[in-house]
C-alpha cells in the first residue's frame, strides 16, 4: 500500500518536473521566446505542468481521506460489535447466574432436612449423600465463579502501583502451603530478576492481578505429576511485564488451544481432574482489564507455558 502511493506520488510530480526542467532550459539558452499570447516561454513551460500536479496530488489527497474515512469508519463498527458482543456475554453470564443461584441455594438448603443425621444411613446411601454434597457444593462455586466474572469485566478497577514480582511471591505463598497440607510434593521454583534492575511496576488492581497469577499458577499444578517442577519466570520486554508459569504437565492438544479460555472450557486432557472450567477465563478478564494479554503454548505429555504479560506503569 505505501509503495503504491509512493508510486502515485511520483507520477502526480511528472507534470511539474517536465515543466520546470523545460523552462530551465529556455532561460539557460539566453534567448527571450514568448508564446503567442505575450507570455514568457519558460512561465508557458512551468505553470501548466504546476497547475496539472496540483490537480493530481488534490484527487490523490482525497481519495487517501476517503479511504481513511472508510477505514476509521469500519474500524468503529467493529470496536462497537465488539462491545455489544461482550455486553450480550456479560448479560448471559448474569442471567446464568440469576437461574442457577435459586434452585442451587434450595437444594443445599434442604440436604440436612431430608437426611437429618448421615450417620445412620447405610453405606451405598451415604455414598449417595455425599456426593450429592459434593455437587451441590460444586455447583455453588460455579455460580460464584460465574458471577465473578460476569462482574470483573464491569467493576471500576482500583489502580494502584503494583509490585507483579511481591504479587507472585504471595501467591507462590499460599499455594506452598496449600501443597504441603494436602501431601503431594510439588516444586515451585522462581526466576524473578533482580540484577541489575528488578522488573518493574504495574498500574492496575492488585487484588485482581493475584487471582489472575494465583489461578495460573493452580493450573500449572493442578496437571503436573508428583515431584515435578513448576517454574515462574519473570522479564521485562521493552515495557511489558510478563509473568511465564511453565509445568512438565499433561500438556494441551492443538486443537483446545483456542478455547481454553472460553468460560466452562474442560479438555480431554482435565477429564476427571477437579476444577469447574472458569480459572483461565478469569485470567484472560483480567489481563483484558489491564492492558495486557494471556496466552499459551503447550505440547500434549510434555507440559505446558502461560504468560501474563501487562503494561509497565
Amino acid at each position: 500500500m505505501r509503495r503504491r502511493g509512493r508510486a502515485a506520488l511520483l507520477l502526480a510530480l511528472v507534470p511539474a518536473v517536465l515543466g520546470l526542467v523545460g523552462a530551465v532550459v529556455v532561460l539557460a539558452s539566453g534567448r527571450s521566446l514568448r508564446v503567442v499570447v505575450g507570455t514568457p516561454l519558460p512561465v508557458a513551460l512551468a505553470v501548466p505542468g504546476l497547475l496539472l500536479t496540483a490537480v493530481v496530488l488534490a484527487a490523490l489527497a482525497l481519495a487517501r481521506g476517503r479511504r481513511r474515512a472508510v477505514a476509521a469508519a469500519a474500524e468503529a463498527a467493529d470496536r462497537a460489535g465488539r462491545e455489544e458482543e461482550r455486553a450480550a456475554h456479560r448479560r448471559f453470564l448474569l442471567r446464568l447466574d440469576h437461574e442457577m443461584k435459586n434452585p442451587v441455594t434450595a437444594l443445599r438448603a434442604a440436604l440436612p432436612g431430608v437426611v437429618p443425621d448421615p450417620a445412620a444411613l447405610d453405606p451405598a446411601a451415604a455414598r449417595a449423600h455425599q456426593t450429592l454434597q459434593q455437587q451441590t457444593s460444586r455447583l455453588s462455586t460455579l455460580v460464584a465463579e460465574l458471577r465473578k466474572i460476569a462482574e470483573l469485566e464491569t467493576r471500576p478497577l482500583e489502580r494502584e502501583d503494583v509490585d507483579l514480582a511481591q504479587v507472585v511471591e504471595d501467591a507462590v505463598a499460599d499455594l506452598r502451603d496449600q501443597a504441603d497440607a494436602s501431601g503431594v510434593a510439588r516444586t515451585i521454583a522462581v526466576q524473578l530478576p533482580q540484577a541489575p534492575w528488578p522488573l518493574p511496576h504495574v498500574r492496575g488492581d492488585v487484588d485482581l492481578l493475584y487471582l489472575a497469577v494465583y489461578n495460573l499458577l493452580a493450573n500449572a499444578l493442578k496437571f503436573s505429576p508428583a515431584r515435578s517442577t513448576v517454574e515462574v519466570r519473570g522479564r521485562d520486554d521493552d515495557g511489558v511485564v510478563e509473568i511465564e508459569v511453565a509445568d512438565s504437565g499433561t500438556g494441551i492438544p492443538e486443537h483446545e488451544l483456542g478455547t481454553v479460555f472460553d468460560e466452562l472450557a474442560r479438555g480431554e486432557q482435565a477429564r476427571g481432574t477437579p476444577g469447574s472450567g472458569l480459572g483461565l477465563a478469569l485470567v484472560r478478564v483480567v489481563a483484558g482489564r489491564h492492558g495486557g494479554s494471556v496466552d499459551l503454548r503447550s505440547r500434549p505429555g510434555q507440559g505446558t507455558s502461560a504468560r501474563l504479560r501487562v503494561p509497565a506503569g
